[in-house]
Order: C-alpha cells, then structure tokens, then sequence
C-alpha cells in the first residue's frame, strides 16, 4: 500500500495513576474488514476484557437479496429482522428483503449494542425506536421509525425493560 492512501489519526489519554493509552486510527483505502491491534508491555484482566469486547463488536454489512439481485447492507439501515414463516426477513424503512441466515446467525453478526431480541421470531435495531407503549396489561409495544408496529415478547419482557431503562413506576404516583 502506498502511503498516500493511508491515513492516521493519533490520541494520547491519560488514564490516572500515571499511565498513558494511546489510541491509533489508521484508514486503509481498500480495506474491506475494520482490524483491531492491542499494544501492551504485558498481559492484563483489564486487556482481556478490552479484547473480548472488541471481538463482539459487529461493523460488517449484512447480504441480503431482492428477487436474484445480491446486496450488502450497512447494520445502521434495519429497523429489525423477523422471521415471516419463509425464512427471516429485514426491514429498513424504504423496503423489505430477504436474508439467507437464521435469527441466531443474525444475532452474532449483529452489533450487540445496537440490536436486541424481542422475540423468539424478531431483533430490532434499538437506534430506530421512537416509541414504547407500556400498556396495563403487560405488554410492550415497539414503534420503529414512526411507521412500524412489533411487540416484545412475554419472555423477552424482563430484558428489555433492562435495555431501554423501563423500571417499575410507582403505584401510587401520579402521571
């Protein structure tokens, strides 16, 4: 790779107790997956845990199809994924495709900060949400985008409230 074509940002923390973390940001052109490279004098807990956390981090674009046409979507464009009794479908807001993995396949690939399970039969892109109806029986209703309707399951009730920070109101206080 030329040099010309490689560009580098540096930054240099303090973390306290004295000791630096200096985060490089190298863009490649023609590079088609992110690499991460960890840089330590020794091995730590805190490195391992840094390491296992990057790992999870899910930045590739997902295949899709439209008829025969083959297309690679960024994560951000979904609103959620669903299976649709065919196979698992995915939906942005202009257009609904197919998608050749499983929901559990989709899982793992996906950013896991910004996707959750809602269903045994649907993810959802947290980033799309624009509303949560809570209502007194006990279910929750997810708008996304303003345009899509989807429930949260029974069984995935307990972590979304945890996700989206839905606590328990008080009984007796007034809305």
């Amino acid at each position: 790779m030329d040099r010309e074509s490689e560009k580098r940002y540096t930054d240099t923390r303090n973390r306290g107790e004295g000791s630096l973390t200096e985060v490089e940001f190298k863009l490649e052109s023609g590079r088609q997956e992110p690499k991460i490279v960890i840089l330590a004098g020794e091995e730590s807990g805190e490195l391992r845990r840094l390491a296992e956390r990057l790992s999870r981090l899910a930045l590739g674009p997902i295949p899709v199809s439209r008829g025969e046409e083959k297309l690679l979507l960024p994560q951000k464009d979904f609103l959620r994924f669903y299976a649709d009794g065919k196979g698992v479908s995915a939906q942005t807001a202009e257009e609904t495709y197919a998608v050749r993995l499983r929901l559990y396949e989709l899982e793992e690939q996906l950013d896991q900060v910004r996707f959750v399970r809602i269903s045994n039969g649907e993810i959802v892109n947290l980033d799309r949400i624009t509303a949560v109806d809570l209502s007194l029986s006990g279910t929750i209703r997810v708008t996304l985008d303003d345009q899509v309707h989807t429930y949260v399951s029974r069984r995935y009730m307990k972590k979304i409230k945890e996700t989206l920070n839905l606590g328990r109101r008080n009984t007796h206080e007034r809305v």
